[in-house]
This record gives structure tokens, sequence and C-alpha cells, in this order.
């Protein structure tokens, strides 16, 4: 049973590698496909060649728009057009850590009656599982946006957010949001959603099944106008794979992403920075992952965290192969 771990980064290249160290360390046979954005900064390649199983290649980031889910629909094209041998995909960014030993996470893979593990609901319906409320999902998936391209800082956002939210108030047309630049949406007549192919939304982290890639990976390749459609959304990486995987009805879906992160006190879409404090609060959790981290604030979690995870070195000691 292979996992492969999908790594979509863009900074921090001395926080990449250390993740990969931990993550070779842990499981030595697992795969690791590392999504880069050189836009972000530099990574020495070179610097993974002492780890089998690693490979790096181009990737695209950013921040409310289709650019990292086109990475990581690009980095499985990857997977598919080399032949990678994989059970299951866990995408993760440079930014997150493991807090469990990988075979335990490996094991309770192998031995899932699951397919997928992400977390979805029908945004916009009013049923009490809509996390956002349907007029957040109304506002970011029934409205096509146009996108000035470059980010607002906090004083210019100050300025909009009157107009921003008079004019996104009294009208249903137009929509103003300022969050990841500025973007102007203009509600159409009609939207690839209804009864039969309902719009799911939750977050962009997820562990799914080969067989939920390839249908993925085949989805995309036939279904070129809902992807158009969604380039021109707002933040499509929160709902286009639920989208697409909760509607096939192919899939025993766990509503459970086996993520821990810290939204407290957060604005912007930025969750809390984890540091040492955090650390019995983060492995009380029954998850996999948790984000998200920054060695040049506090190193001190993530050698708490290795010592945890480097517990079991090989897979082989719970009897996977």
């Amino acid at each position: 049973m292979k996992v492969l771990y999908l790594i979509q980064s863009h900074k921090n290249p001395e926080q990449i590698f250390r993740l990969v160290q931990t993550l070779k360390k842990s499981s030595p046979q697992s795969q690791i496909l590392i999504s880069h954005d050189f836009r972000g900064c530099h990574l020495d390649v070179t610097a993974f060649h002492e780890f089998p199983g690693v490979n790096v290649i181009r990737g695209t980031g950013g921040r409310g728009d289709f650019s990292i889910v086109q990475g990581y629909l690009n980095a499985i094209d990857w997977l598919f057009s080399h032949n990678v041998e994989f059970d299951w995909v866990a995408n993760i960014t440079g930014q997150d850590y493991p807090i469990q030993p990988l075979p335990k996470i490996e094991k309770f893979l192998a031995e899932s009656p699951f397919d997928g593990f992400l977390e979805y609901f029908d945004v916009l319906s009013d049923l009490e599982g809509n996390l956002w409320g349907s007029r957040e999902g109304s506002d970011r998936y029934l409205y096509q946006y146009w996108r000035s391209g470059q980010y607002l800082p906090l004083w210019k956002r100050a300025i909009v957010k009157i107009p921003r939210m008079v004019i996104n108030n009294v009208q249903p047309l137009v929509r103003i949001n300022s969050s990841y630049g500025l973007m102007l949406g203009v509600r159409k007549n009609s939207s690839p959603f209804n009864e039969n192919f309902k719009c799911y939304a939750g977050s962009y982290f997820k562990t799914l099944s080969r067989k939920c890639v390839e249908y993925l990976h085949h989805f995309c390749q036939h279904n070129p106008d809902l992807i158009n459609y969604y380039k021109k959304t707002c933040i499509p990486d929160e709902s286009f794979v639920q989208t697409v995987l909760v509607n096939s009805g192919q899939f025993h879906l766990c509503n459970d992403y086996k993520r821990y992160i810290d939204w407290t006190g957060t604005r912007h879409g930025h969750p809390r920075t984890l540091n040492a404090e955090d650390y019995s609060a983060i492995i009380r959790r029954d998850v996999h992952f948790a984000r998200k981290f920054d060695m040049t604030q506090d190193s001190r979690i993530l050698d708490m965290l290795d010592a945890r995870v480097l517990k079991e070195s090989s897979p082989v000691t719970l009897g996977i192969s």
C-alpha cells in the first residue's frame, strides 16, 4: 500500500526540506511529489536527490483563484503520465506537518472502508450542515468574477469596505470582493448547478484514494466547461474537487479531512501560525496533519512533532507492504 504525499509550496525552502526529511524518515517507502511555485522563491532541486521517491515539478499557486487547483490537477497529470504507483494521495503545503507517525496514518488508510477524506457540504442550501451559509456560497459560486490581479493593502481594503458592503447588500446582480485583490462579479442567468448537480464546498485539503484521483483526472479531461466556469468564481479551491467527487455518487466519502487548523482570531483567510504552546491541542485531535507552521517564528513545535512522528520509522513494523 503506497501513499503519495503531494506538497504544494511557494516559500520557506528550508522548511520544505525539513518536511520532506521527516516524511521520508517516518515512511522510507513513501512517494513524495513537490509541486513548487518558483515565482515565490527558489528551491534547490538537487537537495532532494538524497531521498529516493521524491520528485519536484514546477507548480502554480495563488489565493482566491483557480491556480492552486490547476497546480493540483497538473500534479495528477504528472503522476499518471509518469506511471507513478500510488494507492492514496494526501495533499499538503510546505507549511504543514504530520502529527502522527506515517506508518500509523498509512495503516489507517489501508484498512479504511472510505474512498476519500474531505470536508464537504451543500453550500447553496440553507440546511444545518452548511458551515458558511447560502449567501456566502451564492456570492462565491453563482457569480463570474473579473480580477485586478493585485492584492490590496489593508488601507485600500478599508477604503473599499463601505462601498463594497453597500453595493453587495442593495442588489443581487453585482458583487465586489476585496479579500484576494479587487474582484468584480456579475451574476449569470444560469450556472452548472441544479438539483442533480449540486455545488459543494469545504477545505481545500484532502486525502483521496487512487480511484477518486483517477475519476477526477478523467472528469477534468472531458468537462472543460465546468473548469472554465470555476476559473471565474471566487475561491474555487474550496469547492471544485468536492463538487466533482460528491456529485459522482460513486464513492464512499468521509466528511472529515483529517487536518488541524486553528482559525481563532484570524482574518482574510489566514489561519493562525501554530507554536509550541499549541502542541497539546494539536495532538489531542484525531487528525493526520496540522497547519500552518513557520520555523523562523518557532522551530520548537516542529522538534516536538518530530519526536512524536519519528517514534516508528518504518511502515513494515505495522505490517504494511
